[in-house]
């Protein structure tokens, strides 16, 4: 479906006409009119992302491989994923990984993880401070630690800390019980730029054999360790009270959302 283009010169007429009409008709290229009341319209838009589509509730701005992404008008540019790693489409809650593995596992914990010596403060990789474990300085994953990269292709990766926060700070956040008929809960976001929507579903967490807070709760990793506490990793968490990054635990089984290399 494409999305009404606007130039200068329509812009220019409809200032013209707020002094004159109360009305604004704008015929689309499917031949139907639209009629704007010119009292209510702000601002007019240059909308140049004629692409999108939405599917399942969701926009969907393009494919890469077997897998779609939305385009919310970031500042980076950064492109994210319509499901999540292990899903087929945005309501399905998809697979659980530590932080730095990229299988899912029957047991999550401290002696279960892949990058410790079996318990809590032995990390063996990702460490930036030697009372956690063995200091190797490196802050982000490595490709081949990237549950996106190793499940979805080399197109593919896990947010960093920063791409999450632009995705918070860039998109307005409601809280859902039943997205688009599914009986899914979650955390719909449309974006302050082009009007774009991502939803993230509250799929809970695992940690030793348990699954937590499904329906309730929504944790997502970033690629970024927490420096400070090299035990922990940061994430995008959420309830139905609140969105906003945080930090966990590596051993737990947390949601990846991909976005685009």
């Amino acid at each position: 479906m494409k999305k009404l283009i606007l130039s200068s010169y329509a812009m220019a007429s409809l200032a013209f006409a707020a002094n004159a009409v109360t009305n604004m008709r704008v015929e689309q290229s499917d031949g139907t009119i639209v009629r704007y009341d010119v009292d209510k319209v702000k601002q007019v838009y240059n909308v140049e992302s004629s692409e999108s589509t939405t599917d399942q509730g969701v926009t969907v701005s393009g494919k890469e491989g077997i897998y779609t992404y939305v385009d919310l008008g970031l500042e980076s540019g950064t492109k994210w994923a319509t499901c999540n790693v292990g899903a087929n489409k945005p309501t399905e809650y998809g697979d659980y990984f530590a932080w730095g593995e990229t299988k899912p596992k029957e047991e999550y914990s401290w002696s279960t993880y892949k990058w410790c010596i079996g318990y809590f403060g032995s990390v063996t990789k990702y460490c930036t401070d030697s009372y956690y474990g063995t200091v190797d300085n490196k802050k982000v994953l490595d490709a081949e630690d990237d549950a996106a990269t190793a499940n979805w292709g080399s197109a593919w990766r896990m947010p960093t800390k920063d791409e999450i926060e632009e995705l918070l700070d860039g998109c307005s956040w409601e809280w859902v019980n039943d997205f688009n008929g599914s009986g899914v809960r979650g955390r719909l976001g449309t974006s302050k730029k082009n009007g774009a929507t991502i939803f993230l579903p509250a799929a809970g967490y695992r940690f030793v054999t348990d699954l937590s807070l499904v329906g309730d709760d929504g944790l997502y990793w970033s690629s970024s360790l927490n420096e400070v506490d090299p035990n922990a990793a940061y994430n995008l968490n959420f309830d139905d009270g609140y969105i906003a990054w945080s930090s966990f635990y590596r051993c737990d089984g947390q949601s990846v959302r991909a976005v685009l290399r």
